[in-house]
């Protein structure tokens, strides 16, 4: 197979130059983009509006340069995202556009509306035949998404307390997910508390949407309730001491299996084009409603017509690059029992895997890990 082209460019500017949203524009440019014809066309653009509390998601300036390419272009273009599975600010089309507002996303400073792909409860979405599915043969897709004719995805790639970076396919797959589509791909596993190391802070069941944590007064610990859990792992990541872990070993290799396909199934047989900016790389998805210290440094924009190529890239330059002191990941790499992974998500995180995503999502025809970097 012919390999994929991916384009980049750093976060460096020239004193009294363009600024960085320019600079997004021209390496979209160069990229391709203008090979779409999107005339007249609705153009999804995917992103995330980032969590109340969160401040490392992508600005607003980014999504506003997209949009204003695609209305160069002829398009009519849309930021979007579906809602939550878990309580927070964005479980709701109402909750979750005051949300995209305080954050920054309005008409105004992106140039473009606003459209919650799910609707109003979540519950508005599609069934789509995965092509070449293995786990998922139909996946349940935002309608807005799949009503768009073009498809763009604009990403924040970060770190991931279970899939181990939160990159292109993620913010496809599991972000274009509708509530029940989301649902769909955590049901692979669910957790156990190790007791010993439970503090009884309460802290992960303020993150649970679905009555799967259970805190027993007598011995001040936290249980999970089998029935009612999801598997979701959002307590996973609001545990601070390591008390919670998952029965099954491969359940987060499932969801990554699970995410590539729902990723198949938004994009396969419609213009798509997909752009990760390697900015404020934090250990944790921006669903949470703070931020941690980045745990690598600012690497730089890149572009390409194909999501897998382009998560291969991101993910190859974090592999490349040096931890940021005092960070998640350098903390650590410093403790004295430190087993070392040569993989900075893992170290970061050690319960997540992102490799079985990038494998699957080949497997299946999403697209090439073989890429040809063009820096511009």
């Amino acid at each position: 197979m012919e390999k994929s082209t991916v384009y980049f460019t750093d976060f460096h500017t020239i004193a009294f130059g363009d600024g960085l949203p320019v600079k997004l524009k021209k390496l979209i440019k160069k990229a391709g983009i203008e090979q779409i014809d999107m005339e007249g066309k609705f153009v999804a653009i995917k992103m995330h509006f980032g969590e109340l509390g969160n401040i490392s998601y992508l600005r607003p300036n980014y999504a506003r340069a997209v949009a204003d390419v695609v209305k160069e272009l002829g398009g009519k273009p849309f930021l979007t995202d579906c809602n939550t599975m878990y309580p927070g600010s964005r479980k709701n089309a109402l909750e979750h556009l005051e949300c995209a507002w305080e954050n920054g996303f309005t008409p105004l400073t992106v140039g473009c509306p606003i459209l919650i792909g799910d609707g109003l409860k979540g519950t508005d979405d599609i069934a789509v035949p995965v092509v070449g599915g293995e786990l998922v043969k139909e996946a349940k897709i935002g309608r807005a998404i799949m009503d768009a004719d073009i498809f763009i995805s604009l990403t924040h790639f970060k770190g991931h307390e279970m899939t181990g970076f939160g990159g292109t396919i993620k913010n496809i797959g599991m972000g274009c997910g509708s509530r029940a589509g989301k649902k769909d791909q955590h049901s692979s596993g669910k957790p156990y508390i190790k007791e010993k190391l439970c503090r009884g802070c309460r802290k992960c069941q303020k993150e649970c949407a679905n009555q799967g944590l259970v805190f027993n007064e007598k011995t001040k610990k936290m249980a999970v309730d089998q029935a009612n859990c999801v598997g979701c792992g959002r307590c996973l990541g609001a545990c601070n001491f390591d008390a919670i872990a998952f029965h099954n070993d491969n359940a987060n290799e499932e969801l990554n299996r699970r995410m590539a396909e729902y990723a198949k199934a938004v994009v396969h047989g419609r213009p798509q084009f997909h752009i990760s900016l390697v900015v404020d790389v934090s250990p944790n998805c921006d669903c949470h409603g703070e931020n941690d210290v980045p745990i690598l440094p600012n690497l730089g924009m890149f572009a390409s017509f194909d999501p897998l190529a382009l998560d291969q890239a991101c993910v190859d330059a974090c592999l490349a690059a040096s931890p940021i002191p005092g960070s998640q990941l350098a903390n650590n790499m410093a403790k004295p029992d430190f087993h070392d992974h040569h993989d900075h998500f893992k170290n970061s995180t050690p319960e997540s895997e992102w490799r079985s995503c990038l494998d699957h999502a080949e497997k299946i025809g999403l697209g090439n890990r073989d890429y040809q970097l063009i820096v511009v």
